[in-house]
């Protein structure tokens, strides 16, 4: 049976936060909301600000997890990342990561960490 893409999506950031965790990074937020505006995790490490993309795909018959998101959506990012950092400034350093997550049945085949994709 093919779990629906809430479901899969939510997998998909239940990984990627043990992900995050495991190599070194402090969750601050998950699915942190400004307006209709939404990031996946917010993060920190070493005094560095994370806004970070989960895109989570269980088929690559449509091309791997990152090549699914688009400009519009980065800039939608942007815009509340702007916000979160204008509520927070003590961070000096920010940074856009993505993470791709593949699901195979009910295995996390593969998880991609695509770092600083702004710079």
């Amino acid at each position: 049976m093919e779990k629906n893409n809430l479901a899969l999506g939510k997998q998909g950031e239940e990984l990627a936060s043990s992900y995050l965790i495991n190599k070194g990074f402090k969750l601050l937020e998950r699915n942190w909301r400004f307006k209709r505006l939404e990031i996946d995790i917010i993060a920190m490490k070493d005094g560095q600000l994370y806004f970070i993309e989960v895109k989570t795909r269980a088929s690559l018959e449509f091309g791997y997890p990152e090549e699914n998101i688009l400009k519009k959506k980065m800039k939608r990012i942007r815009i509340a990342a702007t916000h979160y950092h204008f509520l927070h400034p003590q961070y000096k350093r920010i940074q856009y990561d993505v993470l791709s997550v593949y699901i195979s049945g009910e295995t996390c085949t593969e998880i991609r960490h695509f770092e600083d994709v702004y710079g």
